[in-house]
């Protein structure tokens, strides 16, 4: 005690010896000021922090208010005030300026979140060091790693001078590991088990290594989440007295382990006794009152209340009452345990929006994302129309993130602005591609697809392609916005030429050039309708001789079995879509369903139907997302109709159901699996007199089946995907990057194939046994990894897969990567 007052008298004595320094123990009337040891700083800079002008009067006490000024200016580590005669003589020593910051050893958090929280406290680049700020901030990060259960960390400040008053700064981390949580008991509980509350809690102990999303390192944060957790198992029970009287946390001497301990008192269940809606409720007493969950004799429960009180915000929302008082006052009776709940209710004025604004767009325009929009400027601020308005922006490809605010207008308490801040991302894709294969030999194909042309949010795509077995040109188009309804208008041209031998098809070349046209109408803001209408012709030639096309080409073959075939048709098509996803790239959560059936006029020469459903679920497994299960379904089945030269029409085979490949069948070259082409040889058992051969018994006919696909008229496939963090990339980049654990399983058959006609018939040496095509259950599948990004140059897959189950004949890929493939 007697050390400190000696500290504490002779800080005192300095102070006053240098106030007397600087006044030489009396008064005088500053005549000049002079400051010595400036380097950076100007003199008038310096100046205008010194509450001294020549002329005034100078004291001790303004002497002390000088220093304090110059001091809280931040820019001097030293100041010293001096008298020469009647000059006031300033020495000062600069702060030095900070010349290079450097993080090391941080890896819970990153060099960006540490440079922000710098910023707020005034340490950058260029600005001078505040000794002082650092050891708050060394504070603060060890607070911060203490409530992640690293007690062992510790940081510091390490400045080292370099010349013209410079320095550099360097934080230098050592996070050590986090304290594991060994033991979690609750103590009082005698309703529920420890196993029963400790369920649901994020915090968990003695884990199988198998469980890799548990949280098994102390968090404070995390525990403040669980107690709240077993607080809402009791309430939402009618356990209204419940209380955690206390909580204790301990940690090993090592500091590498954590005990926690909580104390409860359960208390006793209560009902409801009764609800009363007090207040203004717009005239609607008599519906929330029939819809809301809470009724006599219930157990009480404090989830239905909460419920209870967000339903009636946001029904009021609805009508423009943005910020409503909804209060729930319990009175609650012991004796009987029982409580009355009233709920008080004052929806406050009606708000309206003045203006609506888009932060973040620097290539779309305001009126793109306004079409999107579905609150209106002048109108009420509904809630509703503001989430689906978010929604809706979202689902767009080029919009990488959207949130949205109100923000109130000073001195108009009936007013908001809404700023909708967005994120965009390439809207464009180029997609291109070299490869060489045993089949397909040297490929090239380039393409370019905008889906936000110039900022317009019209879709505009030019692709070409040349490979061994395809030359092909397609433009298309299309205008979401056509009209201010939200009816969409395209278009699409193209012309191709194809060579099934070069590909893993059936033998036949072919040429179709095609036009057409579509228009989409919007059902409401989740679900559309297309229609649309294309022309094409198609000439085929240089076919082979397949059991399957044949029935196809007796329709047009007279004369010449050798002349081309050639026929249009006019495919009419009609589809129904409907997305509740998150995004529009990479989506988490939500569920997407497109169905659509075409058919073409009885006008073409060619009669037949084709429908298809593809749908997709997204089930979210985490909190923040970044683990989603996908499950996926897609289904197809065509068939002709009519006759034409008296032969019954089929689905053409150029228009057969393919599988393999990326979108399909990972782990199964392109387009391999399903049926493969059937060759009948006849037995030629005897020679006529003139030498020409005669078949023999049908039955000794012999059967080979082609080494390339048929495809065929139906189709089911499905898979699922578990969505995993990307290893080694930040969350920051979910939405560039995605990768997944999948397994794929389907098939492709043929329902008109008969297989009794050639399963007793002998094969042709060398070839395959024919299979039954038309057993939709012999299936394929595989499993494997899969890598998706979004680059600059368009969508990237690398796909890893083996099969599991493949059947004769099958093409198995181990590797696939593809470049512009749409997810």
């Amino acid at each position: 005690m007697k050390l400190r007052q000696l500290v504490a008298a002779g800080a005192i004595v300095s102070s006053a010896s240098l106030a007397n320094a600087a006044t030489s123990q009396e008064q005088f009337v500053v005549e000049d000021i002079r400051v010595e040891g400036l380097q950076r700083v100007a003199l008038g800079a310096a100046l205008t922090y010194l509450p001294v002008e020549v002329g005034d009067e100078l004291n001790s006490f303004r002497v002390a208010q000088a220093i304090r000024s110059l001091y809280s200016s931040t820019h001097f580590e030293n100041v010293e005030m001096l008298r020469d005669g009647n000059t006031l003589v300033i020495k000062v020593a600069e702060r030095p300026t900070i010349s290079n910051i450097i993080f090391e050893g941080n890896d819970d958090i990153k060099d960006e979140q540490l440079q922000e929280s710098l910023d707020g406290n005034g340490v950058r680049l260029g600005e001078p060091l505040d000794r002082t700020v650092l050891t708050s901030i060394e504070n603060g990060l060890k607070d911060f790693f203490y409530s992640i259960g690293k007690y062992n960390a510790d940081v510091s400040a390490i400045i080292t001078p370099l010349p013209r008053n410079r320095v550099d700064l360097k934080l230098l981390f050592e996070e050590g590991d986090a304290a594991a949580i060994q033991q979690i008991n609750i103590v009082g509980n005698q309703i529920f088990s420890d196993t029963e509350l400790m369920e649901d809690l994020e915090l968990q102990y003695d884990t199988p290594w198998w469980d890799f999303l548990s949280e098994t390192r102390y968090q404070q944060q995390t525990l403040q989440g669980d107690m709240e957790t077993v607080r809402n198992h009791y309430m939402d029970r009618g356990y209204l007295r419940f209380n955690i009287d206390s909580t204790q946390v301990s940690m090993t001497p090592e500091k590498d382990g954590i005990y926690i301990a909580m104390n409860v008192s359960e208390g006793e269940q209560y009902t409801i006794s009764g609800v009363e809606l007090v207040g203004d409720l717009l005239g609607n007493e008599e519906y929330i009152g029939k819809v809301l969950p809470l009724t006599d004799g219930e157990l009480y429960n404090q989830a239905e209340v909460t419920y209870t009180e967000e339903f009636i915000s946001k029904y009021l929302g609805r009508f423009g009452y943005a910020y409503p008082s909804v209060t729930t006052v319990p009175e609650i009776n012991d004796e009987e345990k029982t409580v009355k709940l009233t709920i008080s209710v004052d929806p406050g004025k009606r708000i309206y929006v003045r203006r609506i604004n888009f932060n973040g767009n620097t290539v779309t325009a305001d009126d793109v994302l306004r079409q999107n929009v579905n609150q209106m400027e002048g109108a009420w601020l509904s809630n509703n129309l503001l989430e689906s308005s978010k929604n809706q922006l979202s689902r767009l490809t080029y919009m990488k993130n959207v949130e949205f605010e109100s923000t109130r207008i000073p001195g108009q308490d009936d007013k908001v602005d809404v700023d909708f801040n967005v994120e965009e991302q390439p809207s464009g894709s180029f997609n291109a591609g070299i490869g060489y294969g045993d089949r397909t030999k040297l490929s090239l194909q380039a393409g370019i697809q905008q889906d936000n042309f110039l900022g317009t949010g019209k879709r505009v795509g030019l692709n070409l392609s040349t490979v061994s077995y395809q030359r092909s040109a397609q433009i298309t188009y299309n205008d979401p916005y056509f009209t201010i309804d939200g009816i969409s208008l395209g278009g699409s041209l193209g012309y191709s030429e194809f060579d099934g031998s070069d590909f893993n098809v059936i033998q036949y070349n072919s040429k179709r050039w095609s036009i057409g046209a579509n228009v989409g109408y919007p059902i409401d803001e989740i679900n559309r309708i297309n229609f649309g209408m294309t022309y094409s012709n198609t000439e085929l030639y240089n076919t082979g001789y397949y059991e399957q096309t044949e029935q196809f080409y007796d329709q047009f073959r007279e004369e010449d079995p050798e002349a081309p075939i050639k026929y249009d048709s006019y495919l009419a098509s009609v589809s129904w879509s409907r997305s509740t996803l998150n995004r529009g790239l990479f989506p988490t959560a939500g569920s997407s369903q497109r169905a659509t059936f075409s058919i073409t006029t009885p006008n073409s020469d060619v009669n037949y139907f084709k429908s298809v459903l593809d749908t997709k679920f997204y089930y979210p497994l985490s909190r923040n997302q970044r683990w989603s299960v996908l499950a996926r379904l897609r289904l197809g089945y065509g068939n002709g109709y009519g006759s034409n030269n008296g032969n019954e029409q089929i689905l053409p085979f150029t228009e057969n159901f393919t599988a393999g490949g990326a979108d399909t069948l990972r782990g199964f070259e392109n387009n391999t699996v399903g049926p493969r082409g059937v060759i009948l040889s006849a037995n030629s058992a005897a020679t006529g007199p003139d030498g020409e051969q005669y078949p023999g018994d049908p039955a000794k006919n012999l059967v080979g089946v082609s080494t390339r696909s048929l495809g065929g008229n139906a189709m089911a496939l499905g898979g699922i995907e578990l969505i995993v963090p990307t290893p080694f990339v930040d969350a920051e980049m979910d939405n560039s990057v995605r990768t997944s654990l999948f397994v794929d399983i389907g098939n492709v058959w043929d329902t008109e194939f008969d297989y009794d006609k050639y399963r007793n018939l002998q094969a042709v040496s060398g070839s395959d046994d024919v299979l039954d095509y038309s057993d939709w259950t012999q299936y394929r599948s595989s499993a494997g990894l899969s890598v998706q990004w979004i680059s600059p140059m368009g969508p990237m897959v690398f796909s890893f897969s083996r099969t599991i189950r493949d059947r004769e004949g099958d093409d198995a890929k181990f590797f696939t990567f593809n470049i512009g493939q749409t997810f």
